[in-house]
C-alpha cells in the first residue's frame, strides 16, 4: 500500500500544489518549508505575475527558482528592478506554454483557455520586442511615439484607427511612468493589454498612418508588420474565441478536449495565411501542436515550454522523500 509520503510526492509530480500545501502539514509537521514552496508553485501555475517575486519566498524557495520566476514577474512600480516581464516577455511565454501543457495533462481546460487568452492579449508586445529592445516598458517608450504628427494617444482624434479603449491606454502609457505605484498597478490591471493591441493596429491595420511608428527601422518594418498581423490573427482564432463563446468563461461549462483540439485545428489553418503563422502547422509533441513554434515565429526568437513548474515539483519531491 502506498505510504502517505508517496502520495504527497505524487501530488507534487501532478503539480497539485494547493492540495499538497494543505495536506503536507498533517503528514509531515516537521516539513515547514513545504506549504510555502507550494504557495510559490501555485502562484506560478495560476500566472499570478504580480507576486512571482514575493519577498516572503527569500530563504524558502531556492535562489535559482526565484530568479527564473522573477524573469516572469510584472514590476509593481515604475522604478522596480529588475524589470522582469517588461524587459522581455520570452520567459513569461515559456511559462505560459508550460502552464498550458500542465493544464492539458490535468484536464483543467477552463484554466487552459484562460492561459491561451492571456497569451493572445500580449502577443503583439512579443512581436514588438525585437525592435523596442524591451517588452513594452512604459518607462522606456521611444520618443518617436510622441513625434510631431503622431496621433498616438490623441484622445478624440477621428483619424486614428484605435478604439476608444486603445486610445485611452495609449494616452495613459505615455505618462504612467510618472504616476505613483497605485496608478502604475491600475494601468497594468486594466489597460496594458489594450496597449498591446494598439501597437499592433499602428503597424498592421491603420488606414491613416501617422508618424507614431516612424522610429521603427526601415529594414525591420516588413517583418514587424507580418509578425503583428499574425499576433492579431491569433487573438481572433477559433481557439481564443472558444473562451468567449457562451457558456465558456461564464461559469456554466467548459470545452471538452475534443472541442479544444478541433478549435485549434481550425485556428492553425487560419493562421497559416501569413508567413509567420505557417509555423503553427509544425508537428511536435506539445498538446496544441505548433503553438511553441507559432510563439517563436511571432517573437523572432526561440520560445519553448519552461520547466519552472516541473523543477518546483522536483524540489518538493526531494523534500518529501528526504530521510
Amino acid at each position: 500500500m502506498d505510504s502517505p509520503r508517496h502520495l504527497l510526492a505524487e501530488l507534487a509530480r501532478r503539480h497539485a500544489f494547493a492540495d499538497l500545501g494543505a495536506l503536507a502539514p498533517k503528514v509531515m509537521p516537521e516539513a515547514v518549508l513545504i506549504p510555502a514552496l507550494c504557495e510559490f508553485g501555485q502562484r506560478l501555475l495560476t500566472l499570478d505575475a504580480e507576486d512571482f517575486a514575493a519577498e516572503v519566498d527569500a530563504g524558502i524557495v531556492p535562489a535559482p527558482l526565484r530568479r527564473r520566476a522573477r524573469d516572469c514577474h510584472m514590476p509593481q512600480t515604475a522604478r522596480e528592478q529588475p524589470r522582469g516581464a517588461l524587459a522581455s516577455l520570452r520567459p513569461a511565454y515559456g511559462l505560459l506554454l508550460e502552464v498550458i501543457k500542465v493544464r492539458w495533462e490535468r484536464r483543467e481546460l477552463s484554466s487552459l483557455m484562460a492561459a491561451v487568452h492571456i497569451a493572445g492579449e500580449y502577443l503583439p508586445l512579443l512581436a514588438f520586442e525585437p525592435v523596442l529592445g524591451h517588452a513594452g516598458d512604459p518607462a522606456r517608450w521611444p520618443e518617436g511615439l510622441r513625434a510631431e504628427g503622431s496621433r498616438f494617444g490623441a484622445i478624440g482624434d477621428r483619424e486614428c484607427d484605435h478604439t476608444k479603449p486603445e486610445k485611452s491606454a495609449a494616452e495613459r502609457t505615455l505618462r504612467v511612468a510618472h504616476e505613483p505605484p497605485a496608478g502604475w498597478r491600475a494601468y497594468f490591471d486594466r489597460q496594458h493589454s489594450q496597449l498591446a493591441g494598439a501597437l499592433a493596429t499602428c503597424v498592421a491595420r491603420c488606414r491613416n498612418p501617422c508618424t507614431a511608428m516612424d522610429w521603427v527601422p526601415v529594414e525591420s518594418r516588413e517583418d514587424l508588420v507580418a509578425r503583428c498581423k499574425t499576433a492579431r490573427a491569433f487573438a481572433d482564432t477559433p481557439l481564443v474565441r472558444l473562451r468567449h463563446a457562451a457558456p465558456v468563461g461564464h461559469g456554466f461549462g467548459v470545452p471538452s478536449p475534443e472541442e479544444v483540439q478541433d478549435a485549434w485545428a481550425r485556428s492553425r489553418a487560419q493562421l497559416a495565411r501569413t508567413v509567420p503563422g505557417q509555423a503553427a502547422l509544425t508537428g511536435d509533441a506539445f498538446p496544441l501542436q505548433g503553438l511553441p513554434a507559432l510563439f517563436s515565429a511571432v517573437a523572432a526568437a526561440p520560445i519553448v515550454p519552461a520547466t519552472l513548474l516541473a523543477d518546483v515539483a522536483a524540489h518538493l519531491v526531494k523534500l518529501i522523500e528526504a530521510p
